[in-house]
């Protein structure tokens, strides 16, 4: 079970990825070439779900295997130290492929959560 800061993170990572999906709406790949502040939005979305990621507790990583944290935690790291040097075909598959299996699991977590 994890602990109140635990749940206030995943609720962080889950409002980021919310976000990211939310703002991708109507967008294509392209549109990460051509508009800066799209592309800006979606990175930083990336980089609060890496952070908050790497706050949760290892007994709350090791409770929800499912989710791939070390991998979530590391995009963040590239993309926190890469700067400009940013491979945006990985950006764009993280947000419309992989993000939308890690949103069905933590609220399906959350949920869980908030019956207890």
């Amino acid at each position: 079970m994890p602990n109140k800061d635990d749940i206030i993170r995943l609720r962080h990572i889950l409002e980021a990825a919310m976000d990211a999906i939310s703002f991708s709406q109507d967008k294509t790949r392209g549109s990460l070439d051509t508009d800066k502040m799209y592309r800006f939005s979606l990175v930083r979305c990336i980089e609060v779900i890496g952070e908050a990621s790497s706050k949760l507790s290892s007994e709350c990583q090791n409770e929800f295997p499912q989710i791939p944290w070390n991998k979530i935690i590391n995009m963040r790291n590239r993309l926190i130290h890469a700067y400009y040097d940013i491979n945006l075909d990985i950006l764009w598959s993280t947000v419309t492929k992989d993000l939308p299996p890690i949103i069905a699991e933590l609220e399906k977590i959350l949920s869980q959560e908030d019956k207890r």
